[in-house]
Formats: C-alpha cells, sequence, structure tokens
C-alpha cells in the first residue's frame, strides 16, 4: 500500500504506469461515490440530524492533513467561548466495533491513537464509532451538557447532518496527481471543495483562487517531553546526539521537516499510519534518542524508555475560524 501511495505524488514513468492501470477503477470509484451523494441528496438514504449543531472537520484526500490538530484548536476555542462540545470520530487503528466512549486512559489499540490523544488534549467528552450518527447519540446521551459536537472526520459520512464543514488541505502536497482513489489520493472532486463552510490550508504553498472562506493554519510546536520521566527540553538538548525520529502518522514527511527546522539532525523511520507499535520497533542499533509524535506516543507509552520523547504541536490559525462557525450556527439553529 505505500508504494501505492508514494506513486500518487510521484512523476516517474513507473510511478504513470500504474495509476494509468487503475485509473478505470478511479472511474469507477468517482461514479459510485457521485451516486452515493445523490442518494443522500435526495433522500433514498436517510440523514440524521441531531439536536446540537454538528461541525465537520475532514478532508477530500487520504493521508495526514492536519485534522486532529485543527481538531484540538477548535474545542479549545469554542471551550473559551463557553460552550461545552463534544468530539466524535472513527476510532482508526483500535479494534472497538460498537460506539463507545474513549477517555484518556482508554487502550489506544481498542479506542485508536487518534481517539485517545484527543480524549487526553481536549479535555472534552470523547466518542468513537464507524457509525458516526450512533455514536453522535451515545455521547449526548452521556454528556446531556454537551452543545456542539465536532466530528474528527466524517466528511464524507453523509449520514450524519452538519451545520458547518471544514475541509482541511495539505497546502504542500496538494492532492498529488488529481485523480481518485485508487489511482490518486481523492475521495472525492475536487469540485467538492466550492461547497463546504471553510477551506484550512496547512502549511505553506500557493492554491487556486477560491471563493468560499480561506484560512490558513500552521503546526507550531518546540518543546520536548520525555515518555518516561515527563521531563521537558527544547530542540538544543538533541544537539551532537544520535537521534531518530519516527513517525506513524498520514504524512510522516512533514514531522521530520518539522524537526529538522527546529535543528535536529536525524535518522528518519516512517511506518504505516496508526501503526500497533511494539518494543522491538524502537530497538534501533546504537541506542538513539527517538523523538516521536503526539499520536504515536500514546501507543509507545506502555514500554518507553528514558531516550523517547515526544513532540506536541498546536494548530494556529490566520483569521477568526471560530467567530465564523459560530456566527453560521447562530444563523442555523
Amino acid at each position: 500500500m505505500r508504494r501505492l501511495e508514494q506513486s500518487w505524488y510521484r512523476t516517474g514513468i513507473a510511478d504513470r504506469a500504474l495509476c494509468l492501470l487503475l485509473w478505470p477503477l478511479s472511474l469507477l470509484f468517482g461514479v459510485l461515490a457521485a451516486l452515493r451523494r445523490a442518494a443522500y441528496r435526495y433522500g433514498i438514504f436517510a440523514t440524521t440530524r441531531l439536536p446540537v449543531p454538528v461541525v465537520v472537520i475532514g478532508n477530500i484526500s487520504v493521508g495526514g492533513t492536519g485534522k486532529t490538530p485543527l481538531t484540538l484548536a477548535l474545542a479549545a476555542q469554542l471551550r473559551q467561548q463557553k460552550l461545552q462540545p463534544g468530539i466524535i470520530c472513527r476510532g482508526y487503528g483500535g479494534s472497538a466495533t460498537a460506539p463507545q466512549a474513549a477517555g484518556p486512559d482508554s487502550d489506544p489499540l481498542v479506542a485508536g491513537d487518534e481517539a485517545v490523544l484527543i480524549a487526553r488534549q481536549s479535555g472534552c467528552p470523547v466518542w468513537i464509532g464507524a457509525d458516526r450518527v450512533a455514536a453522535a447519540r451515545g455521547l449526548l446521551a452521556a454528556n446531556p451538557d454537551c452543545n456542539v459536537l465536532l466530528s474528527d472526520d466524517g466528511l464524507q459520512h453523509y449520514a450524519l447532518a452538519r451545520d458547518f464543514e471544514i475541509a482541511v488541505v495539505d497546502a504542500a502536497r496538494g492532492f498529488g496527481n488529481g485523480l481518485l482513489l485508487p489511482a490518486g489520493t481523492l475521495r472525492e472532486s475536487p469540485a467538492r471543495l466550492t461547497i463546504v463552510s471553510a477551506l484550512v490550508l496547512n502549511g505553506n504553498g500557493t492554491w487556486p483562487a477560491y471563493a468560499g472562506a480561506l484560512y490558513r493554519m500552521s503546526l507550531h510546536g518546540e518543546r520536548f517531553r520525555n515518555l518516561k520521566t515527563q521531563q521537558e527540553v527544547n530542540a538544543s538538548h538533541f544537539n551532537g546526539r544520535k537521534v531518530r525520529a519516527i513517525a506513524a502518522i498520514g504524512n510522516p514527511q512533514r514531522f521530520f521537516d518539522h524537526l529538522r527546522a527546529l535543528g535536529i539532525t536525524c535518522d528518519t523511520t516512517s511506518f504505516p499510519d496508526h501503526h500497533a507499535y511494539s518494543k522491538t520497533d524502537l530497538a534501533f542499533a546504537n541506542a538513539p534518542e527517538i523523538i516521536m509524535t503526539a499520536k504515536d506516543a500514546v501507543k509507545c507509552e506502555p514500554f518507553a524508555s528514558d531516550s523517547h520523547w515526544v513532540l506536541e504541536v498546536e494548530a494556529v490559525l490566520d483569521g477568526d475560524l471560530t467567530g465564523h462557525i459560530m456566527h453560521q450556527l447562530g444563523k442555523s439553529r
């Protein structure tokens, strides 16, 4: 699968040949996706509207775009506005099959790494489930004070009616070859972006003219926490040390580039997104200091040593997206 994902962003002859071979399947995928959207639009498939406003944070491509950091930032800002947000997510990487609560102490192998990370950092109730409607209903039943729901991912989960849609795009990588799955990275046509409530560009990069509400986002982080001792250091701690950076996220290169921008010289190892780490995965030769993302850390903590560090980042938004959301929710309810 990783070889296929790499081909979406490359222009070599072998990569183009592989994508061309899969192109007929992309056409079929596009037709089925369009029929599914139409079925919800015209009431053939049921759409459920919940008693509280729903904000969906998603994307139209596979791979990491920064949805989870944005969800955490919006949750914090909504709480500052005296709202009581709840968060639902798929629970990717976890084994849970039924909708259920995910807490700070949940097993990430059951609830999923992103859900546990969100529960730890947001202070909000979090529920997981492939069925977003069922997960949302469970959350609201267990947390009657919740008055707004954030859905981390779920832009294509049309069974759940939404009051505000946010599409997050990796401004640097864009959409690769611009084809639909499986020949390319896209879940839906870029035309889908013309009807979302807001478009958030993560990182630097030019973007075609966009008529809707456009915001820029960057991921900031320069402090490192030791997974075992909880000691905090800055990037200079790693000067002159052997360092290995690991990541099991949608776009590991963004993480590696972030570390190098902080002046950290490191070797890198990437794993598949949502990889279920074991102790042997961190057994590198020459015993380097190991730096990982917060999503990796929730799975590595049980066997962490004092050479394991996590860089925790936060999303910083250019513009008042939260104000836009509040205004729109006021109009829609």
